[in-house]
């Protein structure tokens, strides 16, 4: 009987698009606000509810609302965060009793719910990076007092999200792997907050070459070559060492630099951890979920869970429990330290001299 009454309401809903006033059959619903603790609202939502309804309210500015769509934005809000909490089938998430709606329904609400976050105006104040020399100065002291790595920002690392198959140069998705997945740089601080989030190229680009097409490893040179700032990221060896972004030493020969290599793995493991509880919360971006949208819309989706993870941070919300499914899990991290980036531009070997001399003064003056 379920089933029946499920097909008559899909049949209504896609009878709707080409003929108006039709009455459509309505699911039965529990309000979770009013149904659920604050525990169970937050395992199945991610979000507490006082954070869900602050975020109702920044995002129905940039909700682009169907005309003859009668389904309320707070329904829409609730299965798109169902569906980045479980990355369950569309189906299963339309007959959920909390969202009630058929799978057009529920592709449509996700779709609206994700180009709203992803806007640029609510990404900008989300995810942000410093943006001036005294952001910069800032970003540092916070930076430097919580790690003891004098100039240090950040960490930066990459991370794929599978995909299906794209229908468009296929090949340029498959990662080392031999899945298809979007590479997701990620820049986090000391706690995890994301500062820079780029999903936007494909599996099979190494994390160097996203490094040195990013709007961020621009800024730091600038900073460096304009301003003399001692500004750096800290990376692992398959990025080029440079004096803005540092990277452990592959062949330490003294207690001094194994205490820094030391070290400064403890601090990297950060974006690690970041990406981890990224996953963890939001597990359509685990690689058994495999997104199946386009790379366009993933990318979308992407950036949205990644302003989440930094609400979520924001208004202390704890993680999810890690269990079975999650601990065993692939967490995308592909291991690319042996790619090698050669040159022989007189600036790079300025660059990569002046890298290993800042290296060498952190280690003297501080291990």
């Amino acid at each position: 009987m379920f089933f029946a009454i499920r097909l008559m309401a899909e049949l209504a809903e896609d009878e709707e698009e080409e003929i108006e006033n039709i009455p459509r059959l309505r699911y039965l619903t529990i309000n979770p606000l009013n149904a659920l603790s604050e525990a169970a609202f937050k395992k199945h939502f991610r979000l507490n509810k006082a954070c869900f309804l602050s975020l109702l309210e920044e995002i129905t500015p940039f909700v682009r609302v169907r005309r003859r769509c009668r389904l309320e934005l707070k329904t829409k809000l609730l299965v798109t965060l169902l569906f980045y909490a479980q990355g369950s089938y569309q189906t299963i998430l339309g007959s959920n009793f909390f969202c009630g709606m058929s799978q057009s329904s529920v592709c449509r609400s996700i779709e609206e719910i994700t180009n709203a976050l992803s806007n640029r105006e609510i990404r900008f104040r989300r995810i942000r990076f410093p943006r001036n020399m005294q952001e910069l100065s800032q970003r540092r002291a916070r930076f430097s007092e919580a790690t003891r790595i004098p100039g240090g920002i950040g960490v930066i690392d990459c991370t794929h999200v599978a995909i299906v198959s794209p229908k468009e140069d296929e090949h340029v998705f498959v990662n080392r792997k031999n899945d298809h997945s979007m590479n997701v740089q990620l820049i986090c601080d000391e706690n995890m907050w994301i500062m820079n989030a780029n999903p936007k190229f494909p599996g099979s680009s190494h994390d160097s070459y996203i490094w040195s097409q990013s709007d961020i490893s621009g800024i730091l040179e600038r900073a460096h070559r304009e301003n003399g700032g001692n500004f750096f990221l800290l990376g692992d060896s398959g990025y080029p060492l440079r004096p803005w972004l540092l990277t452990p030493l592959r062949n330490p020969l003294s207690e001094q630099e194994e205490r820094f290599n030391n070290k400064f793995k403890r601090v990297r493991s950060i974006i690690e951890r970041c990406n981890g509880l990224l996953k963890n919360r939001f597990r359509c971006l685990l690689k058994h979920r495999v997104l199946h949208y386009e790379p366009k819309k993933a990318v979308s989706i992407i950036m949205a869970c990644c302003v989440l993870h930094n609400i979520c941070l924001e208004n202390n919300i704890e993680e999810p429990e890690q269990d079975e499914e999650f601990l065993n899990a692939d967490q995308g991290i592909i291991n690319d330290r042996n790619y090698r980036v050669t040159g022989r531009n007189p600036t790079v070997q300025d660059d990569l001299i002046a890298g290993r001399q800042l290296r060498q003064s952190i280690i003297e003056n501080n291990f």
